[in-house]
């Protein structure tokens, strides 16, 4: 015969053991209530509450207080070396909270709505989102629906959720500057998706830099995504056009290295031939070859200030939907060269 079922441990035994008020012990072990409690009272509840195992009952938490302690993050690629540091930010912030984080890859556009549908049923506290396209009706289901929402990576050019984002266009001003100074006059970008809010800033950041130099993009070319693969075929599409440029801006590190494959298939030497630059500073574009000259972003900061972002939100503390924008920094390589 099997032996029965252990009881599961309460919040009554947790505080028996410790010899405090039942009280004592819910404020001690909630995020949000926990500064009410000295150190010392903390600390022996939460030895008692280890000692017996005691596992907080969600749901029953849930019941009472309108919250789940949960929220969702959608990214578009997790395989996308950008986004593991966005979400170690979020992660931070939300431990820090008490909250757990459920996170969802949603690469298919039209999944986009089922997936925050699916969010909604599990009743997360919040969500933030990497994945907000221009016009996105998504973001007017959900302030329709109630639910508190940031955007990180990704603004909504409306102004209707807050956002954090990194400078596009000071970005791509940046890897113009560094270029022109260094000699290039014809200078050519691959160009993000332009249904994606940043790839309209980055392009607008390139040609707004060149005019500010008096130039003219010499051309361009229109990834259909962030990928190595997307960089190989615009690359490929850019080179077909007219004179082949000097240097390329590229929207990001990805794409970048698609242009590597193409130019190194074709005999053309980088930075000999062209010079190149990305976006991102992914991890280790410095060991490719040539090492990319590109721009660095705070990916683990972006994370973090928008889950505080959402907290605050949770909280009733934020008062309008702003965009916190934080600044990027040019890292150069030897993926450029000086000309004469």
């Amino acid at each position: 015969m099997s032996a029965p079922t252990p009881s599961p441990v309460t919040i009554r035994d947790v505080a028996q053991a410790a010899g405090v008020h039942v009280s004592t012990v819910s404020r001690a072990l909630s995020p949000d209530k926990r500064s009410l409690i000295s150190e010392e009272v903390l600390h022996v509840v939460e030895e008692a509450a280890r000692r017996l195992g005691y596992r907080p009952n969600r749901a029953a938490s849930a019941l009472r207080t309108g919250r789940t302690h949960t929220i969702g993050v959608l990214v578009p690629d997790i395989t996308n070396p950008v986004f593991p540091p966005i979400l170690q930010g979020i992660e931070a912030s939300a431990a820090a909270r008490g909250y757990f984080v459920f996170v969802t890859n949603v690469m298919d556009p039209t999944l986009a709505r089922p997936v925050v549908e699916r969010m909604l049923a599990q009743q997360v506290d919040g969500l933030v989102m990497a994945i907000a396209m221009r016009d996105d009706p998504l973001i007017g289901y959900l302030q329709k629906a109630g639910m508190h929402t940031v955007l990180v990576n990704r603004a909504d050019e409306s102004g209707r959720l807050p956002a954090v984002v990194s400078d596009d266009r000071l970005a791509m001003k940046l890897a113009v500057d560094h270029l022109v100074a260094a000699g290039h006059r014809r200078i050519a970008h691959l160009a993000g998706p332009q249904n994606v809010p940043t790839g309209v800033a980055r392009r607008q950041g390139v040609e707004q830099a060149l005019r500010d130099r008096g130039l003219e993009l010499a051309c361009v070319a229109e990834c259909e995504s962030y990928s190595r693969e997307a960089g190989r075929l615009a690359m490929a599409q850019l080179l077909a056009q007219n004179e082949r440029p000097e240097a390329v801006v590229c929207c990001n590190d990805l794409v970048a290295l698609g242009a590597y494959d193409l130019l190194r298939a074709q005999g053309l030497r980088v930075p000999q031939d062209i010079s190149i630059t990305g976006h991102n500073d992914m991890p280790l574009v410095d060991m490719v070859d040539p090492p990319l000259t590109t721009i660095r972003l705070p990916h683990r900061e972006l994370g973090w200030r928008a889950a505080e972002m959402l907290f605050d939100e949770i909280e009733g503390k934020s008062l309008s939907a702003s965009t916190v924008v934080l600044r990027p920094e040019l890292v150069v390589r030897e993926s450029t060269r000086r000309i004469s």
